[in-house]
């Protein structure tokens, strides 16, 4: 039964071909990808759409999800550290891993702003300075925390 099967390339899938942009090696992979969303019209014009169309695009949805650009942490084994990448596809339009192309840059602070998943590093704007002043503390003193006047 086993010789009736084609023989067909079984193997795994390949690793993405994303490189360290300032040594050109493989880099790891050390986080999930935080995907991208676009929440003004500025945004979506810059990746290439024109101006009364993403308008038009922003007035009838919140969000809009950036297809093919994510920020992800590597691992550079030349570097010896982990930098966070805003990652984009080239030609998303590749059907095979091999032929896709990706480009890496730090990702910019602003970029963050954009991002599904991550953690303000501000902390939340409608938290009170009491509340980030507790969530601060590392052991709970209950009223002894507290002066009182």
């Amino acid at each position: 039964m086993h010789q009736l099967r084609s023989n067909r390339s079984r193997s795994r899938s390949k690793r993405r071909a994303i490189y360290c942009p300032s040594h050109g090696c493989p880099l790891e992979s050390v986080s999930c990808k935080h995907q991208l969303y676009a929440d003004r019209a500025e945004q979506l014009q810059q990746r290439g759409m024109g101006r009364r169309t993403a308008l038009t695009v922003i007035r009838t949805h919140t969000a809009v999800p950036i297809t093919g650009e994510w920020l992800e942490a590597f691992w550079c084994p030349q570097c010896q550290e982990v930098t966070w990448y805003h990652v984009w596809l080239c030609n998303p339009d590749a059907v095979s891993h091999q032929r896709r192309q990706y480009v890496v840059r730090p990702a910019p602070q602003a970029l963050w702003q954009q991002a599904t998943g991550v953690i303000d590093p501000d902390g939340n704007p409608s938290v009170g300075e009491f509340t980030r002043t507790l969530a601060r503390m590392t052991s709970y003193q209950g009223l002894k925390g507290f002066r009182f006047i």
